[in-house]
């Protein structure tokens, strides 16, 4: 390793000299963690590489168009790689059972923009002010010289859409909008990507907003929102882990609301919270770190095990000693 290069030189300049390589993604993978994976995946099999692309956890069915030749695939065992690439994982436990997988390597490169990433791999280009992992390896493709096909643009700009709440969050800078107005003019297609991640939502999801809207509720004065999904929420609705993608953000655009909450039951005594801030004082993931999670100021979440109504109060303690903190 060369100390002097800049750690994006390092990246490339690796990834250039091997031949196998693996791009691996969080569980429960969103808009972000499938763009990187499959922009990256696409990128490094235009130089001749011998990619594989493995997630624990099935593709989100809105974002199966970005994936016409289902290169997203469970992990195998037994296979042995140059060279592991770990986009939008801020730890080594986000990647699930694919952790285990891929053991067998020479070199495991972590790309990320999450401040609670723990650093994981032998090289690790975290970049915490960035709103997506998807600005990162747009911003590495360029610096390589690598092509951006259509393909690729419409992985990475959906990649930054979605992580940056189409462009809302306060996370959002100018140099994002350079990002996709240069991968537009690399072919990304906003119509088909507008349709298919914006505008297509299954009936599934419709039952589990519904569920939402009767269930949740308001506490602190009003600045906190929550609601609870239970396993039999999403057999009676027919829906999928996938289908809550954006749910929070329902309550969260309630106008004294500062603080969003999702409850979600996994298991009888595991609870995956899902938190949201819109005001930069108020620091969830400082929050959810106190629960062994993390993620962003604004956006964040752990799993936390234990009795839901323990959780529930814990989690809406915590909250509500940060508002106090913050806004007083």
């Amino acid at each position: 390793m060369k100390s002097h290069l800049k750690i994006i030189d390092q990246i490339v300049e690796r990834l250039q000299a091997v031949r196998s390589i693996c791009v691996v993604g969080h569980i429960r993978p969103d808009g972000d963690c499938i763009g990187s994976q499959l922009g990256l995946t696409l990128a490094l099999r235009t130089l001749g590489k011998k990619v594989v692309c493995w997630n624990q956890d099935p593709m989100p069915q809105k974002l199966a168009f970005l994936d016409p030749d289902h290169l997203l695939q469970p992990a195998h065992t037994g296979k042995r790689f140059d060279c592991v690439v770990a986009t939008d994982a801020a730890s080594l436990e986000r990647l699930g059972t694919v952790a285990d997988s891929i053991r067998d390597r020479d070199l495991f490169i972590n790309i990320d923009h999450h401040p609670s990433n723990t650093r994981y791999a032998d090289i690790n280009w975290v970049s915490e002010t960035e709103p997506s992992t998807g600005e990162l390896i747009h911003r590495m493709l360029k610096r390589a010289g690598w092509p951006v096909t259509p393909a690729i643009a419409n992985c990475l700009f959906t990649a930054v859409s979605t992580d940056t709440g189409s462009f809302q969050y306060t996370s959002t800078r100018p140099q994002t909008f350079q990002t996709a107005g240069e991968l537009v003019e690399s072919g990304a297609n906003l119509a088909q990507i507008c349709q298919e991640v914006y505008q297509s939502y299954p009936l599934s999801r419709m039952q589990l907003l519904k569920i939402l809207y009767r269930r949740f509720r308001l506490t602190h004065e009003n600045q906190t929102a929550y609601f609870w999904l239970k396993q039999s929420d999403f057999t009676r609705a027919g829906a999928s882990a996938g289908d809550t993608e954006g749910l929070i953000d329902h309550i969260r655009s309630i106008e004294p609301v500062v603080v969003a909450c999702v409850f979600e039951e996994l298991e009888p005594d595991q609870v995956r919270i899902s938190l949201r801030s819109k005001d930069a004082r108020v620091d969830v993931n400082r929050i959810a770190q106190t629960f062994g999670g993390g993620g962003h100021s604004a956006a964040a979440g752990a799993r936390i095990r234990g009795n839901p109504r323990s959780v529930q109060h814990r989690v809406l303690g915590a909250i509500r000693t940060a508002l106090h903190a913050a806004l007083k």
